[in-house]
Order: structure tokens, then C-alpha cells, then sequence
């Protein structure tokens, strides 16, 4: 397991949200030094989201376990170029669908071909990278908005679309009520710059296990 890293602007951004919103105030005290953490690389990490699709957690990380052990590499490094070689019956064997199959070898063909320009992605905004990612089969919006939180630890990501951050909006902002997507973009606006840490705290107010990803 690669080294975890934890994002530089945590502690600014925990005093910020503290001072703008009371709910944060009352959150953040509550899971003491736990931060976000970024593990592995942009591939491997976007190759497991895919692996993951519609599956329990326990699930995947059988087939990701199988679909790894196909290459001779840490499974915490896959290399691109490895996964177009892959034989289809090889990777349906590690339990992949036919869809999931042709999801990765774009994903691979992607990173491989350069469509993706990973060393830039440091210059480049939010909205840019998303639009990069969307391109490949298999990644939508919510998973490009995961990445960025996740991966490359970008402080001021909404995900609206993730039912989670809508669920913990609603338990502690509306006594439960369900909540708009407007409703929740409201809530959003007093935690910029730093969306990415207020909604990482609203999913462990549901699930004190940190998330990762």
C-alpha cells in the first residue's frame, strides 16, 4: 500500500469552516486528527472506480484482486499499456462484465494514447479535468467529482449528485426534511473555498469509518 497523503490546506480549511458554519463547528471537533487520504495513481484509481460499478465493496475487491493478479505489477500501479494486452477471456475470467471489460480497455486506451493529460491536470481547473474524464466510457460526473476529491485532493469540489452528501445535508441542516439540489448548493456556498472538506465531514457524520477511494 502506497503512503497515504493528506491535503496541506486541512487545518486552514477546518478553522474556516468553523468560524463560517455552525454546523461544522459542532462536526469537525468530533473526529479529531482523521483527515482525507490519496492513495495509488490517477489509473489505477479510476480503473477501480469502474471495477467497483454496481457492486458491493466486498465484491470488487475480489474481482479487482483477480483482475490485478493477471499482471505481473503491484496492484496499486497498473500500467495501461499491460491492460490492452489482456485477452477479453482473461479479463471476463476475473469476473469483469462485457461492459466493465470494454470501460477499462478506454479507460487504458486514454492514459496510453495521451487523450488524457495527466501531467497538466495540476494547471488545470475543475471543470476542465471533468470534461477530460467524462470522455471515457464509464466515467460520469460523479465519479470525475470523487476523483478530484479523492485522488488529486482538490479543496473545492460540490459533488450534488452523490446521495450521500444530499442525505447529511438533510439530517443536519434540515432536521431530516429531503433536500433540492438548490437547497444543498445554498448550504455549499458558506463552505467555499473549501467544499471538498465540509462534504467529507457530512459523510462521516453519516459513517464515522473514513471514506475512501
Amino acid at each position: 500500500m502506497p503512503k497515504a497523503v493528506t491535503p496541506e490546506y486541512w487545518d486552514d480549511a477546518c478553522k474556516h469552516l468553523s468560524r463560517r458554519d455552525r454546523v461544522m463547528r459542532k462536526l469537525i471537533p468530533q473526529f479529531g486528527e482523521a483527515r482525507l487520504q490519496s492513495r495509488g495513481d490517477a489509473f489505477t484509481t479510476l480503473a477501480r472506480s469502474i471495477v467497483g460499478q454496481q457492486i458491493s465493496v466486498k465484491a470488487a475487491q475480489a474481482v479487482w484482486d483477480r483482475f490485478a493478479g493477471l499482471l505481473n505489477v503491484p496492484s496499486t500501479r497498473i500500467p495501461p499499456a499491460q491492460v490492452l494486452e489482456l485477452p477479453t477471456e482473461s479479463l471476463r475470467g476475473a469476473g469483469l462484465s462485457a461492459r466493465k471489460v470494454e470501460y477499462l480497455r478506454d479507460l487504458a486506451s486514454h492514459f496510453d494514447s495521451g487523450a488524457v493529460h495527466v501531467r497538466q491536470w495540476n494547471s488545470m481547473d475543475d471543470e476542465a479535468i471533468i470534461e477530460e474524464l467524462v470522455a471515457i466510457r464509464g466515467i460520469g460526473r460523479w465519479t470525475a467529482e470523487m476523483f478530484l476529491i479523492f485522488h488529486l485532493m482538490r479543496p473545492n469540489v460540490m459533488p450534488l449528485d452523490d446521495i450521500g452528501l444530499l442525505k447529511g445535508i438533510s439530517v443536519n441542516y434540515f432536521s431530516g426534511e429531503p433536500v433540492s439540489r438548490a437547497e444543498a448548493r445554498e448550504v455549499g456556498d458558506a463552505w467555499a473555498p473549501f467544499r471538498s472538506v465540509a462534504t467529507w465531514y457530512i459523510w462521516r457524520s453519516l459513517d464515522p469509518l473514513p471514506v475512501e477511494y
